[in-house]
């Protein structure tokens, strides 16, 4: 439980710091990037796949690079469903999800965490 707790504390610390740098992405406070972060981690673990499933003819043709796209769809589900989290247009939720990756891989490496392959 304490590793849950650890990977959400992180997330969350993540999406402020990439509402920070990204304009277009706006939250509110610390609890409305806790909530994004568990939504944030059920878009990934349920809607993220079967999209990646349903564009493989075009993520390979691509040469992966559409996943970005699914990607940046993820974010702007969040910023959907969460009400202190805003997401305003394609363009912002694409570069943030893009920082995000990079924020989430320095807050990981500097917590002394092994990166999960999702």
């Amino acid at each position: 439980m304490p590793k849950f707790l650890v990977t959400w504390l992180l997330t969350a610390l993540a999406l402020v710091i990439t509402a920070y740098i990204v304009p277009g992405l706006t939250l509110t406070g610390f609890t409305a990037a806790l909530i994004a972060a568990v939504i944030l981690g059920l878009v990934n673990a349920v809607v993220r796949p079967i999209l990646i499933l349903l564009t493989l003819p075009i993520t390979i043709l691509s040469l992966g690079l559409f996943l970005f796209v699914i990607n940046a769809i993820g974010i702007w589900l969040v910023g959907y469903f969460t009400a202190g989290f805003t997401v305003n247009g394609f363009l912002p939720a694409l570069v943030g999800s893009i920082v995000l990756s990079i924020v989430t891989s320095i807050l990981n490496s500097l917590a002394g965490r092994e990166v999960e392959n999702s």
